[in-house]
């Protein structure tokens, strides 16, 4: 992979060459300028959508606005996706927003879309960005206004599902000459309802289940930024997130089927609560006139989950192989991380920018697991299921970016991001293991305007994807005693190399072709297997046999395991269209992506797996060879119904083909989503009704060479309709205070 990125560096560098050499030789003659009006268009390393200038930026919150954004999706209302990338990272005036996934949509929903002024969609982010594998950025640019008072948004929402789930927010914006405070607050009570249908085996086996999972919800967040401008240069500021997820009395209850007999029904009840907390310290300094600036940050992010559960086995028929089972489980996890990083920006007259700074991020996990199994002397310590978990890193990073502009046509960037990592884990009493591993991660960009129409670039950067915490703590969550998914602490960081080539015509008509090559891939793969062990009696006891032997029995078993498998290629097709028609009545963001996967590899081991004595284990290797062709659809209209501009109609449609990953091939889903929206005064009134026909749900079916399979069908009643009210009050032309960059963004993800 090393001969893409030099022959990058190669051309890059030659083309400035000859560009700077023509350019001496050239008259320059200034002519005439028309302006017109662009509200999407590409630049250097991102395209912008200029919301300020759309007809459909009036009276809506930002995460909408979001959805109407050319490349941006959201197919669940939960989250956003750029040209079906699995995660998006929200920055704001280029600075990373400091909280969670769901406490920063819910500020999107609380932000009104007036306060926008354009949104950015890097697809490729440069070596300044803290991301990790394929990930894009999505970059916020607000209003810059510095009227002094206050302002503020009141929100209400109820979605009705198979439950119904209300919501409530507010934000507070104050603004006195050098002193600013933003502040937002959200609470809400949901309860999620799925069902469930499971089958695997061979040609010898065969096991169904069937059921369903209600998780009742109870949550509230918010946070508090301040920001004091010291004087013209320097500005300090302090922020804290916070947010409180209480999830009590979960139920999943599921019934099982072997080879077509009715054999037990199995109920896991379950109590969990999680805890995020995160301070932020910055301090910013303006060094000349020309724009150039130093940045530091100081952070801490405390990160706390408890988990308790039981999980028991009602048998239809009370036999020695069929009895009435339980284990209780204990799932805490405690993470701490701090971090620091310095950011310096250097402009120059010429135009061209240096962009430099190191980091440093110090995190420390406690995992203590502990699982109870019963027995007929009641529940006693399960000694190959509790583990007590600790896990500690250190990356320290440095990068470097140089972007220049050499005329109106041509303009480039490259650079490069280097990070080393040292970390150790231990299962204490168990095991232990030491990784250290280096990244360089280069990074080239060329856009070139071929004139006022057509605007073509090529993007290649490298990344890397580390392990989520909760995915390395050792730990099982049980879908049935014999259908579990497993941690892993082993499992090891995968390097994402990606390639884009976009074409821009008209500022309304795009194209973008990318190659993304994955090493040491790594995803969650169903391992199916038998482990043989001694049966015991009622009090725990080795049962023997006629001979004084123990009496061996075999228990089949299907494990999820995130592991590492091999390696996959993606090749993409995304052709996009942002355009209004009839005098702006008519707005459209329509985008088909076209993708040709290759996934290959196998797993052979449980590395997980310790050896019993006494016991047997028997894993059938899952093999991992896919080549496939999907595309999918993505149809946004928004139709203006009066003259007055306060009467709305929205009708999306979402289209996803069939599709073959890991882990088998993934059905068809087509979601079609309709809204009214109507506008009075300061009042915003939303009536939205999610997934029509009820379609946009998770049917999964696997095969593996030798005829195991394994099918997943995830029903969560996707057909919602929610009504929501908005109120904005207080001087709307306030200035908030500076979204700030925290040093540990790049930990939150990963909790």
């Amino acid at each position: 992979m090393k001969t893409p990125l030099l022959i990058s560096a190669l051309f890059f560098s030659g083309f400035i060459f000859a560009q700077q050499k023509s350019d001496t030789l050239k008259t320059k003659n200034i002519e005439g300028i028309t302006l017109k009006k662009q509200v999407f268009r590409k630049q250097s390393d991102r395209f912008i959508y200029d919301v300020a200038s759309s007809p459909i930026a009036k009276g809506t919150n930002s995460f909408n606005l979001l959805k109407q954004t050319p490349m941006i999706s959201s197919i669940d209302g939960k989250s956003l996706k750029i040209m079906g990338k699995s995660e998006v990272v929200i920055y704001i005036n280029n600075k990373k927003t400091n909280m969670d996934s769901e406490s920063l949509i819910e500020m999107l929903k609380n932000t009104p879309s007036e306060d926008i002024q354009k949104i950015e969609v890097i697809t490729v982010p440069g070596s300044e960005f803290q991301v990790e594998s394929n990930e894009g950025v999505i970059n916020i640019v607000m209003k810059k206004k510095r009227n002094n008072g206050y302002n503020g948004t009141l929100k209400m929402q109820n979605e009705q599902s198979y439950y119904n789930n209300p919501s409530a927010g507010v934000s507070f914006n104050f603004r006195q000459n050098k002193f600013a405070v933003n502040t937002n607050f959200n609470t809400g009570s949901w309860t999620e309802r799925e069902k469930y249908r499971l089958s695997n085996g061979d040609s010898t086996f065969k096991n169904e289940s069937f059921g369903f999972n209600d998780d009742p919800n109870k949550n509230f967040g918010g946070s508090v930024n301040i920001d004091y401008e010291i004087d013209k240069k320097q500005n300090l500021s302090f922020t804290y997130n916070m947010r409180y997820n209480k999830s009590f009395n979960s139920t999943l209850d599921i019934t099982n089927i072997q080879n077509g007999v009715l054999k037990n029904r199995t109920v896991n009840d379950e109590d969990a609560q999680r805890r995020n907390h995160s301070f932020n310290l910055n301090y910013e300094i303006k060094t000349d006139t020309l724009g150039s600036k130093l940045t530091s940050n100081i952070s801490y992010l405390w990160f706390n989950r408890d988990k308790y559960s039981i999980n028991e086995t009602f048998p239809f028929v009370t036999d020695k192989d069929n009895k009435y089972g339980a284990f209780k489980q204990w799932v805490p996890q405690i993470i701490n991380n701090y971090a620091a990083n310095i950011d310096y920006l250097k402009k120059t007259k010429s135009g061209d920018s240096w962009l430099m700074g190191v980091s440093y991020n110090n995190t420390k996990t406690d995992n203590d697991t502990r699982q109870d199994i019963y027995t007929a002397n009641g529940f006693v310590n399960d000694y190959d299921q509790t583990n007590y978990f600790i896990y500690k890193e250190n990356i320290l990073g440095a990068y470097i970016t140089y972007e220049r502009k050499l005329n109106e046509k041509l303009s480039g960037k490259i650079g490069t991001r280097y990070e080393m990592t040292k970390s150790s884990g231990e299962i204490l009493g168990k095991t232990s293991f030491d990784r250290n591993y280096n990244n360089l991660l280069p990074y080239v960009n060329i856009n070139y305007a071929i004139n006022e129409d057509n605007n073509i670039s090529y993007t290649f950067s490298s990344r890397i994807r580390r392990p989520r915490f909760w995915e390395l703590n050792p730990s099982r969550t049980y879908f049935t005693p014999d259908n579990y998914t497993q941690n892993n602490p082993f499992v090891l960081a995968s390097k994402h190399y990606n390639q884009e080539i976009n074409y821009m015509f008209k500022n309304a008509f795009y194209a973008n072709l990318s190659f993304n090559y994955v090493e040491d891939a790594s995803n969650q793969v169903p391992l199916q297997g038998t482990v043989t062990k001694p049966e015991k009696d009622k009090n725990g006891q080795i049962i023997l046999d006629e001979n004084g032997n123990p009496k061996m029995v075999t228990t089949k078993f299907l494990r999820y395991i995130r592991t590492n498998y091999g390696n996959n290629k993606q090749l993409g097709l995304t052709l996009g269209m942002n355009k209004s028609w009839i005098k702006e009545i008519w707005t459209t963001n329509y985008s088909v992506n076209l993708a040709y996967v290759m996934y290959s590899g196998t797993v052979s081991e449980d590395p997980t797996s310790v050896q019993i004595p006494g016991q047997t284990e028997v894993l059938a290797p899952y093999i991992v060879d896919v080549k496939n062709f999907n595309f999918s659809a993505q149809f946004n209209n928004t139709i203006r119904l009066s003259a007055k501009k306060d009467w709305f109609l929205g009708i999306n449609y979402f289209f996803a083909s069939k599709s073959k990953m890991e882990i088998g091939e993934m059905g068809i889903r087509q979601s079609l989503d309709l809204s009214v929206k109507k506008i009075m005064g300061n009042w915003t009134f939303v009536a939205e009704l999610y997934d029509v026909f009820n379609q946009n749900f998770n049917k999964i079916n696997g095969v593996q060479p030798n005829g195991s399979y394994n099918n997943v069908t995830n029903f969560g009643y996707p057909r919602i309709l929610n009504i929501g009210v908005t109120y904005n009050f207080g001087n709307q032309k306030l200035q908030k205070a500076r979204e700030i960059k925290s040093a540990n963004d790049a930990v939150k993800s990963r909790t």
